[in-house]
């Protein structure tokens, strides 16, 4: 209201009515006079109250029994009203009232016998200024403080010398909240000193992670060694079958591969590049302290982890021996808890599809492509009825990959209950998974438990127990590995007809081959009919268990005993009825008829370890950690089974095995001992200088002789320089923390019995003098006794940076490190009668760089976001070969002829990295102009054109052209070079969180970059078949005619010899978007009434976005996964895209 105004319109007023508004002032003070009169009574009237923490509802209530006055508001401004602490006797009204309201936001006004409320105004209120100062822990004043009043929206952030101010009323009693990034949380009460100064204390949870390590377990800023973390948090939020699923692009220095998608495949995990050229790369598992080879990873749920730490470099994997020289993946499971039991519930479901089809020519492309192929059988069979080219012009063709694939339902229930008190805890959780394949006829399930159960004894004594079971089921044809042979289900689906012709859908779906070219040697048969027929099943029957003891000798003394058992029973099933190229009579494989075959594949692995731990503090400055002990290892391993081919009644499925020609499976027994012995030292001056140093010695049944034990120790190193004198002005920086380490580790991943020689018997080592069968006997290969480790030594250099204290931090690590021995087949001269022996030759060099940076952006009571960012590089090299050899040519085979498999695909060189592709130059397609025209119409290639490995008289316009490396004019084997690099220069992960109220978000983003994948899918889906009626990819339209000369795709049969070449070699480099998740954590008085502690539901997916230049189902591929032969793409199982709704329960 503007007084100002109304008093000047009253002036007015007074002037023009002067007897009027003499007469009303008379008037006037007439009633004031009767009023007062009338109200002296009430006035007399005295009030008493005495009440503490009152509301203003029961101290109105008080004041209308005393007096006769009423009050009158609005019930809603009284939600701002604050409690009322007062004691007064015998007072007036209007003292007690000013009393009741002195620190309200309300104000009252007294007309008659009403006493009517209403709201302050802002300047009806005391305005109190609070202003301050923030320091760190070192009394240097912070900036970005976040400061507020907890009960009212009202915050500021310091500024850059750490002051901050708030302008507030009512002010004393409120409670002033002061957070910054990696400092505790502080909460004060306002009374009457309103310059208010803060120092921060460092959040001890930030600062002093605990990281597991080898045999124990470290506070990270203690840690000398280069340890990967995963975040739990945001790997729970893929949904996945299990954790390696979800682990690429997480940790820096750790390359995960999948061969291809199909459901239960396992990736390969690569710790800073391979170590070993002909021996397997895989990292060691140890599972809640039980070191296992080659685990089977989808036995455990993710829910069930509680954390996931990778050993890279040797000062951290050394301790593990002859076993940690590809790194070590350290896997704990949740155990119980102290108090009341928690349940908790995970289940979601999901929908799966094909993140993409391959464009494959449609009918009128595909018969103008049979009838280049073969004019006249091809006319016969697509141009019948009056039927010409053009009548398939418009025709809609069959996507036979619409028949093949679905979308694909997959689901997960997770249940988990967890509990303890003072003397024990426990945990028991079980799970269901089952994953349709999004290929028809295909999936994986698993069932899974999980026991877990800790009880102290005596004060000094506990044991435990930690046990899971599960069951793993993948069906369906197997894609990828050595079965994927030319009639491959999905190079079917693309090379099969695209037209019905006289046929309806229903009767080629019901045909085994394509009726229109069925013969014994085509290789067109039904995909449906083969993908619903074939019977793939492998059933995995897994326990992984292990029970301790832990015994405090003394305060500084702890020793633990601990015994585990692990055993894998794998039976595989597989069977091929008449509707099955393997299975039908008149197909090339027709003499094997119906077949069959069950094999069983049984490991077991028992171990028993025993350490020792002591620790040991001086005046709190020197801290000594002190572990030694022995284990014991035992593995054994079974092959067996049967099987049999020419099955009479084929439905009688495995059962009529017996029915059928038995077929010879030989069994396989091995089994190896493993005795160790171990021992590490840390010490700690003030967390400002760190020493770690181990020593392992392996003795191990694989080798003999001398080379029987290995030895392997290391040592690290590092300055907390942060913790200097000299630092202490550098404020910002929270951690300065320089490592070094260095250290010796080995490679055991050999066949248990490698170093004897071999006897073969029987086959073409027979003879019959006198006509009586003898069965010969010759040695196949020679022993070699000497056989030792392959052996590993690293270097590395560390650097741990945080600023503000953990607001932003960098861990970036330089490595190298190089393995000698290698075990490799080297050469014999022939006249030893032997072409090579197994030896300890070469070595391989590994270097590289990796970044990991973190970052809290934001982080108060509503708005939490936080990035991590992570990048490897990493560079492989040969570096040394047996005498005289310079390099090791690869050959794989994917197809079921020999014109590929006999030509090398790989090839690693001294100096160069250990695998490359192989073969010769593409240079396009030989036009017109390459060619000299005889008289008689005919081409002869010109004299200074080199020819593509064919006779030049037989090389034709629109022929595919290579590269004359030698200039030589001659195409040959000598032209044969490097033509792609399987190798990325680079790869990582980004991941965001954010959170705001209760919604949170998180993204995941995985990329590679660098890496080149060689698709022979178009060898034969572009030109490179003869055979009849296989449709080709739609890239091929643009092929070679005299109409239309491209230099990108030859002519129909113009693909000259079967040989590797650079055409084929794409950019394998993606961005993905791994994982995005949405939840949402309902709060609400329903849900604590039913002791709802958590309630969390959201929306995911995986695998939804790909960015690549790759032509092929997926960038990420390498069906024949191995050191010498990876990046190789061929009909593998498409990688599917999956979204899924999810709900997160516990109470």
């Amino acid at each position: 209201m503007n007084y100002l105004r109304d008093g000047d319109r009253f002036s007015k007023l007074f002037g023009s009515f002067k007897f009027f508004i003499s007469s009303a002032f008379v008037r006037m003070m007439i009633a004031v006079l009767f009023f007062l009169l009338a109200t002296t009574k009430t006035y007399a009237q005295k009030i008493s109250l005495s009440e503490k923490k009152a509301s203003l509802e029961s101290i109105f209530q008080l004041i209308e029994q005393q007096t006769p006055y009423r009050f009158v508001f609005n019930t809603i401004i009284l939600e701002k009203g604050k409690p009322v602490a007062i004691k007064i006797k015998n007072a007036e009204i209007g003292e007690v009232l000013d009393l009741v309201f002195r620190n309200q936001p309300l104000s009252y006004t007294i007309v008659k016998q009403n006493i009517i409320l209403k709201e302050k105004e802002i300047s009806e209120q005391e305005l109190t200024v609070i202003n301050g100062l923030v320091t760190d822990e070192k009394g240097i004043g912070y900036p970005g403080a976040r400061i507020s009043i907890k009960s009212k929206n009202i915050n500021t952030l310091t500024d850059q010398e750490g002051k901050y101010k708030l302008v507030l009323t009512d002010v004393r009693d409120q409670i002033l909240s002061i957070e910054a990034l990696g400092y505790q949380k502080q909460e004060l009460v306002i009374q009457d000193d309103f310059n208010i100064d803060v120092q921060l204390k460092p959040d001890l949870k930030i600062l002093e992670e605990i990281i597991i390590v080898g045999y124990g377990e470290v506070n990270k800023r203690d840690l000398t060694g280069s340890v990967g973390e995963v975040n739990m948090k945001d790997l729970a939020k893929a949904p996945v079958k299990s954790f390696d699923d979800a682990f690429a692009g997480r940790i820096a220095g750790v390359q995960v591969t999948s061969p291809d998608g199909q459901p239960g495949a396992v990736p390969t995990i690569i710790v800073r590049g391979g170590n070993s050229v002909t021996q397997d790369n895989s990292p060691l598992y140890v599972i809640d302290g039980f070191p296992i080879e080659d685990y089977n990873i989808n036995a455990i749920h993710p829910d069930d982890i509680s954390s996931i730490e990778v050993l890279k470099d040797a000062s951290s994997t050394a301790i593990y021996g002859a076993r940690g020289a590809n790194g070590v993946v350290i896997v704990s499971t949740k155990k119980g808890i102290k108090g009341k039991s928690v349940f908790s519930f995970n289940n979601y479901y999901g929908l799966q599809g094909n993140t993409s089809q391959i464009e494959l020519m449609q009918p009128f492309e595909f018969v103008k492509y049979q009838l280049e192929l073969d004019s006249a059988r091809a006319a016969s069979i697509y141009l019948q009825d009056g039927k010409t080219l053009e009548s398939y012009r418009d025709e809609k063709g069959i996507n036979w990959q619409d028949e093949l694939f679905r979308e694909a339902p997959m689901l997960s229930s997770y249940f988990a209950v967890r509990g303890g008190n003072k003397d024990n805890n426990y945990a028991f959780s079980s799970s269901v998974f089952d994953q349709k394949g999004t290929v028809i006829a295909s999936g994986f399930k698993r069932y899974q438990a999980r026991l877990v159960i800790e009880q102290a004894l005596t004060k000094r004594f506990k044991v435990g127990v930690n046990a899971n079971m599960s069951g793993l089921k993948s069906y369906g044809t197997i894609f990828t590995g050595s079965r994927n042979t030319f009639f491959n289900i999905l190079i079917n689906t693309w090379q099969y007809r695209p037209i019905a012709g006289n046929f309806s859908l229903d009767e080629l779906l019901s045909n085994a081959q394509d009726p229109a070219v069925a013969s014994a040697t085509n290789y067109q048969w039904n995909p449906v009919l083969t993908a619903t027929n074939e019977l793939r099943d492998r059933v995995n029957s897994l326990l992984t268990s292990n029970v301790y003891g832990i015994y405090d000798i003394s305060k500084s003394l702890k020793l633990r005993i601990t015994a585990g058992l692990n055993l894998s029973k794998l039976r595989n099933d597989e069977f091929n009825n008449s509707k099955t190229r393997q299975g039908n009579t008149s197909s090339s494989l027709g003499q094997r008829g119906v077949n069959g075959s069950i094999t069983f594949t049984e490991l077991s692995n028992l171990i028993n370890e025993n350490t020792l731990t002591y620790q040991k503090s001086i005046d709190k400055k020197h801290f000594f950690t002190v572990l030694s002990g022995f284990t014991i290892q035992e593995n054994k391993f079974a092959y067996y089974g049967s099987g049999a081919i020419r099955i009479p009644n084929e439905a009688l499925g495995l059962g009529g095995l017996a029915q059928g020609v038995p077929v010879v499976i030989q069994p396989q027994n091995s089994e190896n001992r493993l005795l160790s012995f171990l021992s590490r030292l840390n010490y700690n001056y003030k967390s400002k200088y760190l020493f770690t140093a181990t020593l392992r010695a392996d003795g191990s049944s694989k080798f003999t002789g001398n080379n029987q034990w290995g030895y392997f120790p290391s040592g690290s190193f590092a300055w907390n320089v942060a913790q200097e004198k000299f630092m202490q002005g550098a404020h910002f920086l929270s951690e300065t923390k320089l490592r070094l380490s260095y250290g010796l580790t080995g490679n055991n991943r050999i066949s248990e019995y490698a170093y004897y020689g071999a006897i073969n018997q029987g086959g073409n080592n027979s003879y019959m003098p006198g006509g009586t069968f003898i069965s010969g006997a010759f040695v196949s290969n020679l022993s070699n006794p000497d056989l030792k480790w392959e052996s590993t030594a690293e270097l590395d250099f560390g650097l741990d940076i945080g600023f503000l204290n953990q607001r932003f931090t960098l861990t970036a690590d330089i490595y190298k490190k190089k393995t000698n021995d290698l075990l490799l087949n080297a050469q014999l001269p022939t006249s030893s009668g032997f072409s090579n022996v197994f030896q300890n030759i070469g070595a391989v060099e590994n270097k590289g760089l990796e970044l990991t940076l973190q970052s809290f952006n934001i982080r108060n009571d509503k708005v939490k976001w936080s990035t991590s960012f992570n990048i490897s590089f990493n560079r492989t090299k040969l570096v040394g070969l047996a005498q005289n050899q310079k390099e090791l040519l690869s050959t794989v085979r994917w197809n079921s002829g020999n014109d590929y498999a006999q030509n090398p695909a790989y090839i690693a060189s001294i100096g160069r990295p250990v695998a490359m592709f192989y073969g010769f130059i593409w240079d396009g397609v030989y036009q017109f102009e390459d060619f000299d025209r005889t008289a008689t119409g005919t081409y002869v290639l010109k004299a200074d054109i080199p020819n593509n490995g064919n006779p030049r008289q037989n090389i034709q316009p629109g022929d595919i052209k290579y590269k004359d490396i030698n200039d030589d004019k001659v195409v040959d084997m000598q032209d044969r070079t490097e033509i792609g690099n399987p190798n990325p220069k680079f790869y990582g992960g980004l991941a965001n969180n954010l959170s705001f109220r209760n919604f949170d978000v998180h993204v995941f983003l995985q990329f590679v970059y660098g890496n080149e994948v060689m698709n022979v899918n178009r060898y034969l889906m572009e030109g490179g078949t003869t055979t009849l009626g296989a449709n080709q990819f739609a890239s091929y339209q643009n092929r070679w005619t005299p109409e239309n000369p491209s230099n990108q795709y030859f002519r129909t049969r113009g693909w000259g010899p079967s040989v590797y070449s650079s055409r084929v070699i794409e950019d394998g480099s993606f961005i993905r978007l791994k994982t995005i998740n949405l939840g949402y954590k309902v709060e609400n008085k329903l849900l604590q009434r039913l002791a709802i502690a958590n309630l969390r539901v959201y929306v995911a997916a995986q695998n939804l976005i790909t960015l690549t230049k790759y032509s092929g189902n997926d960038p990420e591929v390498s069906v024949f996964d191995s050191a010498l032969t990876p990046g190789l793409d061929y009909s593998a199982y498409p990688r599917a895209k999956v979204v899924t709704l999810g709900l997160d329960i516990s109470f």
